[in-house]
C-alpha cells in the first residue's frame, strides 16, 4: 500500500492537508524528528488504519505559533485505529484489531515504564523523558491526524477493545481514551477527589470538561467550573456542574463563597495551562494567573492537579521570563497551605483500562460531557479555526468515513 493523507502544521495559524509518506516500521527524517530517533528500527510496532483521531487544545497551542514546532509537522496524539500491519517483534496484537493508543510513547523496558509512569519513558525521546506522537520537541514520532499511523511498542502500549462491534457503537466515547478523559481524570485524581469532597476546574475546554466529569464518576458532592467563554460554560451546566464565568466577574473567591457558602473548595484542577488569562472584562494574558487563583480558593491541606499544559518554550510569550516558561506564581501561598501540587503529562495506561470499562458499562458519557463533534480529514483546517474561537466542541475527525 502506498500514499496517506495527513493535518501539518504550516505556519502560525494555519493547517494544511496535505499527501505524504504510508508509514513503515521505522522512524524516518522529517520536521520535528529527533536526529538521534532517525532509523530507528520499530519491528516491535504496528501500522494503523486510523478510525478517529481527535483535535486537542495542545495542538492549538502549537498552530497558535506559541512553541518551536516546525512547519511541516504531522500533527495528532490522540488516535484510535485497527490494526493492519504488524512487526516482527509483536506477539499478542493481531490484524484486526480495534485499539486505543496512549499518546504517551512509552518502551514498556525503563525504570519509568516498570514504575508505571510512561509518561516519562526514558527511551524515546533522546532530549529528555516523555513522548508523544506529533508534538514538538518530543522525539519527532509521526503524528496520527491521516489515515495511517506507525505506533511502536504496540504489546506494551496498545488497549484493545474486547468486541469491536460494540467498540464502534461507542467510538466517539472511546476515543477519548487515548488522552483527554484520562487526562481529565488524572488531574481529578491528583487532586484528591473524593466522594463528597468540593472541586474547582479552572477551564471549561474539553480536559476541562473531561476533569469536571471525572471529578463526579469519583463521587464528588459539587464541581465547579470557572471559564471567561459562556459557550463553554454552558456546556458545563448541561451534565450538572456550577459554573463561574470570570469574564463578568473576576472574584473567583466570591463567586465559590456563592455557591458553597465558603470561598474555598477542597480541590482545584488547573485545565488551562500557560496560555492563561487575567480574570474580569479588561483581561489580558497572564500565565500564572490560574495557578495562583487555584491556591488561593483551595483549603489548607488540599491539592492541585495541574493537568494544564507549561512549556520551556513559547516564543510568543508576553515577557522574557515566561518565554522560558518562568512563571511569578506565589509559591510561598502553596507552601503556607501546605498544597500538594501534581504536574506533568498525565500516564495513560494507568487509567485507560478502567475508564474503557466505565464507558462500556454506560457509566462514563464522556463524549456528551465534551460535546464530541464528527468531522472529515479535509474538514480539519476549518475544525482548528472554529476551536481557536472558543467554540464548546470536541472535533474528532474521522479519516476513512467509517464511524456511522
Amino acid at each position: 500500500m502506498s500514499g496517506n493523507r495527513a493535518v501539518v502544521y504550516s505556519k502560525p495559524g494555519s493547517v494544511e492537508v496535505r499527501n505524504t509518506e504510508y508509514p513503515d516500521l521505522v522512524l524516518k527524517d522529517g520536521p520535528g524528528v529527533n536526529p538521534l530517533n532517525v532509523g530507528r528500527k520499530c519491528e516491535h510496532g504496528v501500522i494503523l488504519k486510523v478510525v478517529t483521531t481527535n483535535i486537542c487544545g495542545s495542538d492549538q497551542h502549537m498552530v497558535r505559533g506559541r512553541t518551536t514546532a516546525p512547519s511541516g509537522l504531522i500533527l495528532g496524539h490522540e488516535i484510535t485505529g485497527e490494526v493492519i500491519e504488524v512487526g516482527r517483534d509483536v506477539e499478542f496484537i493481531k490484524k484486526g484489531d480495534l485499539v486505543s493508543v496512549p499518546f504517551n510513547i512509552a518502551c514498556g523496558r525503563c525504570r519509568s515504564c516498570k514504575e508505571r509512569n510512561t509518561n516519562v519513558c526514558l527511551n524515546v525521546n533522546p532530549d529528555r523523558p516523555g513522548s508523544a506522537y506529533g508534538y514538538v520537541d518530543m522525539g519527532g514520532w509521526v503524528g496520527g491526524q491521516s489515515e495511517y499511523v506507525m505506533v511502536p511498542y504496540a504489546d506494551f502500549q496498545l488497549l484493545k477493545f474486547p468486541n469491536k462491534e460494540q467498540a464502534m457503537e461507542k467510538i466517539l466515547d472511546l476515543t477519548m481514551l487515548s488522552d483527554i478523559f484520562p487526562t481529565g481524570y488524572h488531574g481529578a485524581v491528583s487532586a484528591g477527589v473524593r466522594p463528597g469532597s468540593t472541586v474547582y476546574v479552572a477551564g471549561a475546554g474539553p480536559v476541562g470538561l473531561a476533569a469536571a466529569h471525572s471529578a463526579q464518576l469519583l463521587g464528588a458532592a459539587v464541581v465547579i467550573v470557572g471559564d471567561l467563554n459562556a459557550e463553554r460554560l454552558a456546556q458545563a451546566k448541561s451534565f450538572g456542574c456550577e459554573t463561574v464565568n470570570l469574564r463578568e466577574n473576576g472574584d473567583l473567591a466570591g463567586q465559590i463563597d456563592q455557591i458553597l457558602g465558603s470561598p474555598e473548595v477542597d480541590s482545584a484542577i488547573d485545565c488551562v495551562g500557560f496560555e492563561a488569562h487575567g480574570h474580569g472584562k479588561s483581561h489580558g494574558e497572564a500565565p500564572a494567573t490560574v495557578l495562583n487563583s487555584i491556591m488561593e480558593v483551595t483549603r489548607a491541606g488540599g491539592s492541585l492537579g495541574i493537568p494544564g499544559l507549561y512549556v520551556t518554550g513559547d516564543p510568543g510569550a508576553i515577557d522574557e521570563d515566561s518565554k522560558i516558561g518562568t512563571l511569578k506564581i506565589r509559591f510561598g501561598l502553596g507552601w503556607a497551605k501546605s498544597h500538594t501540587f501534581v504536574t506533568g503529562q498525565t500516564p495513560v495506561m494507568k487509567y485507560h483500562r478502567d475508564l474503557m470499562m466505565a464507558i462500556l458499562s454506560g457509566k462514563a458519557q464522556i463524549a456528551k460531557a465534551v460535546n464530541a463533534t464528527l468531522i472529515s480529514l479535509n474538514d480539519a483546517p476549518k475544525a482548528y479555526q472554529d476551536f481557536d474561537r472558543g467554540v464548546s466542541r470536541k472535533f474528532v475527525i474521522d479519516p476513512h468515513a467509517l464511524v456511522k
